[in-house]
């Protein structure tokens, strides 16, 4: 195995080296006359750039501070509009959390409206049921004086309930028309 894995490494390292490349470019034959007139005249244009004098160059450094200058406002500027417009998108964001705030308000004060008149209804019907109850017994003629007082108390009892209900009704209904107005 090994020896298999050693001449294929050879192999794989000697026929890229065997292989022979075809030669499908052509020659050129290049003028060196032409060529070495090329560079003079390269040569002469750079001896005849001319050398800058002091007040050209305070001026070039001069109009490079002004361009650095102007550069440095741009981007003050647009680090200015960068800040209000995040600026703006926080509040943005803060106003649409407080609306979600306040339908969510919105929306338990209508769960509690609800809730108390369901809470008011029952006991309604609860009230009525005793009141017919104490009229039914007492046309039947089966309770004494004192059941009768009890029967009273408990129906008293329940009718400040349902006030309690009802004043805590008017609050929340109120509160809620507060909410939405």
């Amino acid at each position: 195995m090994k020896l298999k894995l050693i001449t294929l490494l050879f192999l794989v390292k000697i026929v890229p080296a065997m292989a022979q490349e075809a030669p499908n470019t052509t020659v050129k034959p290049v003028d060196t006359i032409a060529l070495k007139q090329v560079q003079v005249d390269a040569a002469v244009k750079e001896k005849t750039t001319p050398v800058l004098t002091d007040q050209q160059i305070l001026e070039i450094q001069k109009a490079t501070l002004e361009t650095q200058k102007e550069a440095e406002r741009i981007k003050a500027q647009a680090e200015k509009e960068a800040k209000a417009v995040e600026k703006g998108q926080r509040k943005l964001e803060k106003e649409q959390r407080r609306f979600e705030k306040e339908q969510d308000r919105i929306a338990d004060a209508e769960k509690d409206v609800i809730k108390t008149k369901e809470k008011i209804t029952k006991e309604k019907e609860r009230l009525e049921k005793m009141k017919s109850r104490l009229a039914k017994d007492k046309r039947k003629g089966k309770l004494t004086d004192i059941e009768i007082e009890k029967q009273n108390i408990k129906i008293s009892k329940q009718e400040i309930e349902i006030k309690e209900l009802q004043q805590d009704l008017d609050k929340t209904e109120k509160e809620l028309n507060k909410l939405r107005g």
